[in-house]
């Protein structure tokens, strides 16, 4: 199947990555992080950590990822200051991106704690999104990392 000219994933491939979402969404809520699958319903304006699940077949990095959504009033007032004529490094402007990078090394931090391999996008579009690969119980055991997170 195909959308936008690009292979869908089958359904099995899809139960799997939104079994893996699932296990990320329980695992920042566990820590206390408001966290939700992206499309979910009322998940438009709501803040906290957005799972998304792509549903291409084949990926350029992971098929999950987390990024980390303002309250939606700051991002208003974002866009607002941008809309008035302020420049980019506006500190309104600038506080959504701010919080988000630093969400990310609090994301990847709490999904490795939980056992589930989380890294930095290496994207300059979604600079603050972690992409997420499965758990670390699923990697063979000489493939599993022996460090332990900071924290843990």
């Amino acid at each position: 199947m195909t959308e936008y000219g690009f292979p869908r994933a089958s359904d099995d491939v899809l139960a799997i990555r939104t079994e893996l979402a699932e296990q990320v969404v329980q695992a920042l809520g566990s820590a206390g992080l408001p966290a939700f699958r992206e499309g979910d319903s009322g998940s438009a304006d709501r803040s906290g950590a957005v799972v998304h699940i792509d549903p291409d077949a084949e990926t350029a990095s992971a098929a999950v990822s987390v990024g980390w959504r303002c309250d939606v009033g700051l991002l208003r007032a974002a866009v607002d200051s941008l809309a008035s004529g302020s420049p980019a490094d506006a500190p309104a402007v600038r506080l959504p991106g701010a919080i988000a990078l630093h969400m990310q090394g609090a994301l990847i931090r709490i999904l490795l704690s939980a056992g589930i391999i989380a890294t930095p996008e290496n994207d300059e579009t979604n600079p603050e999104h972690v992409l997420v690969f499965g758990r670390v119980s699923d990697l063979p055991p000489g493939l599993r990392p022996t460090f332990v997170p900071p924290g843990a």
